[in-house]
């Protein structure tokens, strides 16, 4: 199986973070704000990622602005300040579709649990976004929509918020809920979907049918624990859905190679079919930094960008 830092292509110079280091600080807020500036400071690129030379407009001149941007001959003409945007500086908005169902509380022994990881890659992103000047928005479901923030430039406190009282209480299933709220996407949006995608992969193409049909730019972020890849259990022991609560009485040596080709198989499927359909797929090892998840969403914005 390919590393997820193959896949992801991270470059060098970026700030490595371990996610076992980031569950040490209980504010999501400061968390995402050291990831996201450190990583970006760390990049051989120019601070605003994807920025176009394309010319689109001016906008008035306010307090924070960067001087340098200021359109000086206007200011020369007219005697006021105006901002030279270009194209990667128009407004987007950007959702986070967040899976808290129960599996994702699955975390093997020294990690963090996937719906820790997912939190900490959520804000980040919603930082990230907001930082562009887009408007961010959350969307959180298990069995059903839990809850449901549209994407505004006022909306990123609200996504914290959203974020750190996420918890995986019921079972889930990602069909019926990202059918039920795919209507208030009908603007196109830059939509990331972060779950463990415990479903058959028939079930998630369809369950993210709507949001391409809409003309949505979907990201695909695949949360599982180095366990959940590996499967290093030697010794017989039960293990307990935590969807269902059932427990199985399980000889690990006798499933190793089945269950391996399995997970494979299924990992190889979603990337193949996600590629087909033009829908950025990152599988995400929660024992990994998150350089890899966030080069994955700036390598898509500039591309997204340049096609705006």
């Amino acid at each position: 199986m390919q590393d997820s830092r193959e896949t992801s292509g991270a470059m060098p110079g970026a700030r490595f973070v371990d996610p076992t280091v980031l569950s040490r600080i209980g504010n999501l807020d400061l968390l995402a704000r050291s990831v996201v500036d450190g990583f970006i400071n760390g990049l051989h690129r120019a601070p605003h990622f994807g920025a176009s030379i394309d010319f689109a407009e001016h906008r008035g001149y306010v307090p924070g602005d960067d001087i340098r941007r200021v359109d000086w001959r206007l200011y020369a003409r007219t005697d006021k300040y105006y901002v030279k945007q270009y194209d990667a500086d128009t407004n987007t908005n950007f959702a986070v579709l967040l899976d808290i169902s129960k599996s994702m509380a699955f975390g093997s022994q020294g990690g963090v649990t996937k719906i820790d990881y997912a939190r900490y890659l959520a804000a980040c992103l919603g930082y990230m976004a907001h930082r562009q000047r887009d408007r961010v928005g959350i969307v959180t479901f298990d069995e059903d929509v839990v809850s449901y923030v549209p994407s505004s430039a006022k909306h990123f406190d609200v996504m914290l918020h959203t974020l750190d009282q996420a918890r995986p209480v019921r079972a889930g299933g990602l069909r019926a809920p990202l059918e039920k709220i795919a209507e208030h996407f009908k603007r196109r949006s830059v939509v990331a979907l972060i779950s463990d995608l415990y479903e058959e992969p028939d079930e998630i193409f369809e369950a993210i049918k709507p949001y391409r049909y809409l003309g949505n730019d979907l990201m695909v972020f695949h949360v599982l624990d180095p366990a959940e890849i590996d499967f290093p259990y030697r010794e017989s022991s039960r293990f307990q859905d935590l969807e269902t609560g059932e427990e199985i009485p399980i000889v690990p040596e006798s499933l190793l190679k089945e269950y391996r080709r399995l997970i494979t198989a299924h990992i190889d499927a979603l990337r193949t079919k996600f590629s087909e359909i033009r829908v950025d797929y990152t599988l995400v090892n929660t024992a990994r930094p998150l350089d890899d998840a966030l080069f994955s969403y700036l390598a898509n914005r500039e591309r997204t960008m340049r096609v705006r």
